[in-house]
C-alpha cells in the first residue's frame, strides 16, 4: 500500500473480513448466485453501478434489497413505467408559503433518488428522457434542479435490472447510458438443488433475520482505501491492451475488424483496474494481477462492445467477441 502504512495493511484485512461476514448474511436469504454476489460487492466498494440482466423470478430485486439491509444503509426503488417523469427521480419544486410571513418561496422536495442504494426497476421500460435523469446522479453524485446542485449522500450506488425477453413497450437503453454502469451482469436460472432450497425456504414460514454488519461510514473508507491500492504496471498495460483490441478502427484483428461496429472506451479501463483492485483486497491481497483483470472482462466489456450487421446475421454477440480476444 501507499507507504507501506500498518492503518493501510490493517484497512484491507477489515475489508476482507466485512465481505466475508455480508456473504454470510446474503446467504440466508439467497441460495446460489455467488458470482453474481462478489460482483455486486466489488462494484460497491469501487464506487461503481451495475445493471442486472434476467428473467422474471430469480431474486433480483430481493438480492439488492437484502445487500442494502445488510450493508445499514439506505434504501430506494423506484419501479421505471412509461409515464415515468425525470422529476419523479430527482425531486421537484413547490411553492411554499411561510406560516408567519406568508411570503411564499420555492422549496425543493428531494425524490426517490437520495439514498444510498438505489434500485432502478426494469429501467428500459421507462423513455430515454427519464432515463437521462439518472446519468448526472450516476457520474456526479448530486441533482441539479433550477439552476441549484444538490449533493446526494455517500455512498451512492445505481443497481438497475433489465428484463432481456419482454421487448415490446421497452426503450433500449442509450450507449451513454450503458456505459454509466461498471458492470453489465447476467442472472441465470439456478442449479436443481440450488432450486430445492429455494422452494423449501420461500415456502414455509423461514424468516431470517439479518445482521447490519457495515455501517455507510466504514463503506466510503473502504472506497478510499481501494484508491491507495497501487498496481504494477504490467496489469495497467494488460488492460488497456485489451480494451485497445476492442476497436475496430486500425485493427490487425482481422476477427474484430470485421464484425465490431464499435469497441469499449478508456472508461472500460478504469473500471477493469479499479475492479481488480478491488477483488484483490477483498481476497487479502495487497495488489492486483493480470488474472484479476481477466476475471472482470466479460461484466466490464459485454456492454460497450457493438458487434456489426455481419456479426449479428453469423448470431455472433459481444460475449463471443469478448471470449475471442481473451484468448490471445
Amino acid at each position: 500500500m501507499k507507504n507501506n502504512s500498518m492503518s493501510d495493511i490493517r484497512a484491507v484485512e477489515q475489508l476482507s473480513e466485512a465481505i466475508i461476514k455480508v456473504k454470510n448474511e446474503i446467504a440466508k436469504v439467497i441460495v446460489g448466485q455467488d458470482q453474481v454476489v462478489n460482483d455486486l460487492l466489488v462494484s460497491l466498494v469501487a464506487k461503481g453501478h451495475c445493471l442486472l440482466v434476467g428473467v422474471p423470478g430469480l431474486a433480483k430485486t430481493l438480492l439488492i434489497k437484502t445487500l442494502s439491509e445488510v450493508l445499514d444503509l439506505k434504501f430506494s426503488r423506484i419501479q421505471f413505467t412509461p409515464d415515468l417523469m425525470p422529476s419523479d427521480i430527482t425531486g421537484t419544486e413547490i411553492i411554499d408559503e411561510d406560516p408567519i410571513s406568508k411570503k411564499r418561496g420555492f422549496r425543493f422536495i428531494k425524490g426517490p433518488i437520495f439514498a444510498n442504494i438505489i434500485l432502478a426497476d426494469e429501467i428500459n421500460r421507462t423513455p430515454p428522457k427519464t432515463q437521462a435523469a439518472l446519468l448526472e446522479a450516476m457520474q456526479e453524485h448530486k441533482v441539479t434542479a433550477a439552476g441549484i446542485s444538490h449533493i446526494l449522500d455517500e455512498p451512492f450506488f445505481v443497481l438497475a435490472t433489465q428484463n432481456p425477453i419482454e421487448q415490446e413497450g421497452t426503450y433500449p437503453l442509450p450507449e451513454a447510458q450503458l456505459d454509466r454502469f461498471m458492470f453489465n451482469l447476467w442472472l441465470d436460472y439456478p442449479k436443481f438443488d440450488e432450486e430445492i432450497k429455494i422452494i423449501q425456504s420461500t415456502t414455509s414460514d423461514y424468516a431470517p433475520v439479518l445482521n447490519k454488519v457495515v455501517s455507510a461510514g466504514q463503506l466510503v473508507d473502504f472506497q478510499k482505501l481501494i484508491k491507495r491500492v497501487p498496481v504494477a504496471e504490467n496489469v495497467i498495460e494488460y488492460a488497456v491492451k485489451v480494451v485497445e483490441s476492442t476497436r475496430p478502427k486500425n485493427n490487425k484483428n482481422e476477427f474484430v475488424r470485421e464484425r465490431v461496429a464499435w469497441g469499449a472506451g478508456p472508461r472500460a479501463s478504469q473500471y477493469l483496474i479499479l475492479a481488480s483492485k478491488t477483488k484483490a483486497v477483498m481476497d487479502g491481497r495487497f495488489t492486483p494481477s493480470i488474472d484479476d483483470v481477466k476475471s472482470f472482462l466479460q461484466p466490464v466489456l459485454r456492454h460497450r462492445i457493438i458487434p456489426n450487421f455481419s456479426a449479428e446475421a453469423e448470431g455472433i454477440t459481444s460475449v463471443d467477441i469478448i471470449n475471442k480476444l481473451a484468448q490471445h
